[in-house]
Protein backbone atom coordinates (compact mmCIF):
# COMPACT_ATOMS: atom_id res chain seq x y z
CA UNK A 1 0.00 0.00 0.00
CA UNK A 2 1.34 3.38 -1.10
CA UNK A 3 -0.83 6.59 0.68
CA UNK A 4 -0.80 9.52 -1.42
CA UNK A 5 -1.55 13.13 -0.85
CA UNK A 6 -4.47 14.80 -2.32
CA UNK A 7 -2.25 15.66 -5.90
CA UNK A 8 -0.66 12.40 -6.04
CA UNK A 9 -3.52 10.40 -5.57
CA UNK A 10 -5.76 12.53 -8.49
CA UNK A 11 -2.45 11.94 -10.89
CA UNK A 12 -2.62 8.40 -9.86
CA UNK A 13 -6.45 7.96 -10.46
CA UNK A 14 -5.83 9.59 -14.32
CA UNK A 15 -3.65 6.40 -15.27
CA UNK A 16 -5.40 4.54 -17.39
CA UNK A 17 -6.40 0.74 -15.49
CA UNK A 18 -6.47 2.45 -12.26
CA UNK A 19 -10.04 1.90 -10.69
CA UNK A 20 -11.21 4.07 -7.37
CA UNK A 21 -13.09 2.66 -4.68
CA UNK A 22 -14.54 4.55 -2.10
CA UNK A 23 -15.20 2.64 1.27
CA UNK A 24 -17.56 5.05 3.12
CA UNK A 25 -21.31 4.75 4.09
CA UNK A 26 -24.36 6.24 1.14
CA UNK A 27 -24.80 8.77 3.88
CA UNK A 28 -21.23 10.02 3.18
CA UNK A 29 -20.97 9.46 -0.07
CA UNK A 30 -24.11 11.84 -0.43
CA UNK A 31 -22.07 14.94 0.50
CA UNK A 32 -19.84 14.53 -2.54
CA UNK A 33 -17.41 11.58 -4.50
CA UNK A 34 -14.34 11.34 -6.77
CA UNK A 35 -15.82 10.53 -10.31
CA UNK A 36 -15.60 7.63 -11.34
CA UNK A 37 -15.65 5.83 -8.05
CA UNK A 38 -17.21 2.14 -7.24
CA UNK A 39 -18.57 2.30 -4.05
CA UNK A 40 -18.42 -0.52 -1.77
CA UNK A 41 -19.15 0.54 2.16
CA UNK A 42 -16.75 -0.73 4.12
CA UNK A 43 -19.14 -1.26 7.15
CA UNK A 44 -21.51 -3.65 5.22
CA UNK A 45 -21.45 -7.38 6.50
CA UNK A 46 -20.99 -8.45 2.93
CA UNK A 47 -17.75 -6.26 2.54
CA UNK A 48 -15.20 -8.96 2.45
CA UNK A 49 -17.24 -10.59 -0.43
CA UNK A 50 -17.95 -7.77 -2.45
CA UNK A 51 -13.75 -6.97 -2.35
CA UNK A 52 -13.08 -10.54 -3.57
CA UNK A 53 -15.78 -10.14 -6.47
CA UNK A 54 -13.40 -7.22 -7.70
CA UNK A 55 -10.62 -8.05 -10.35
CA UNK A 56 -7.54 -8.48 -8.63
CA UNK A 57 -5.33 -7.50 -11.95
CA UNK A 58 -6.41 -3.99 -11.18
CA UNK A 59 -4.61 -1.05 -9.30
CA UNK A 60 -7.18 0.27 -6.94
CA UNK A 61 -7.25 4.05 -5.26
CA UNK A 62 -8.76 3.60 -2.53
CA UNK A 63 -10.19 6.32 -0.26
CA UNK A 64 -12.70 7.09 2.76
CA UNK A 65 -13.98 10.24 4.81
CA UNK A 66 -10.00 10.29 6.30
CA UNK A 67 -7.83 8.13 5.59
CA UNK A 68 -8.49 5.29 7.75
CA UNK A 69 -11.07 3.12 7.02
CA UNK A 70 -9.34 2.91 3.47
CA UNK A 71 -6.00 1.55 4.87
CA UNK A 72 -8.01 -1.07 7.12
CA UNK A 73 -10.11 -1.69 3.89
CA UNK A 74 -6.78 -1.94 1.59
CA UNK A 75 -5.36 -4.39 4.15
CA UNK A 76 -8.60 -6.67 4.13
CA UNK A 77 -7.67 -6.12 0.14
CA UNK A 78 -3.94 -7.35 0.57
CA UNK A 79 -5.03 -10.47 2.34
CA UNK A 80 -7.23 -11.03 -0.50
CA UNK A 81 -4.83 -11.01 -2.68
CA UNK A 82 -4.30 -7.38 -4.11
CA UNK A 83 -1.04 -5.75 -4.53
CA UNK A 84 -1.47 -2.66 -6.73
CA UNK A 85 -2.94 -0.35 -4.01
CA UNK A 86 -3.56 3.49 -3.23
CA UNK A 87 -4.53 5.05 -0.17
CA UNK A 88 -5.75 8.67 -0.01
CA UNK A 89 -3.95 10.26 2.91
CA UNK A 90 -6.28 12.40 4.52
CA UNK A 91 -9.62 11.28 2.87
CA UNK A 92 -12.17 12.82 0.79
CA UNK A 93 -11.67 15.89 3.40
CA UNK A 94 -7.97 16.56 2.59
CA UNK A 95 -9.32 15.80 -1.09
CA UNK A 96 -11.49 18.55 -0.43
CA UNK A 97 -9.63 21.17 1.26
CA UNK A 98 -7.17 20.57 -1.52
CA UNK A 99 -9.71 22.15 -4.01
CA UNK A 100 -9.72 18.88 -5.79
CA UNK A 101 -13.21 18.05 -7.75
CA UNK A 102 -16.32 16.30 -6.13
CA UNK A 103 -19.35 14.98 -7.62
CA UNK A 104 -22.60 15.32 -6.02
CA UNK A 105 -26.36 13.29 -6.83
CA UNK A 106 -29.36 15.36 -7.40
CA UNK A 107 -31.75 12.81 -6.72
Amino acid sequence: MLNLGAKEFSEKIAEEGVRILDVRTPDEISEGYIEGAQFVDFYREDFKIEIDSLNKEFAYAVYCRSGKRSGKAIEIMQEAGFRNLFNLEGGIIDWTNAGMPRVFNNS
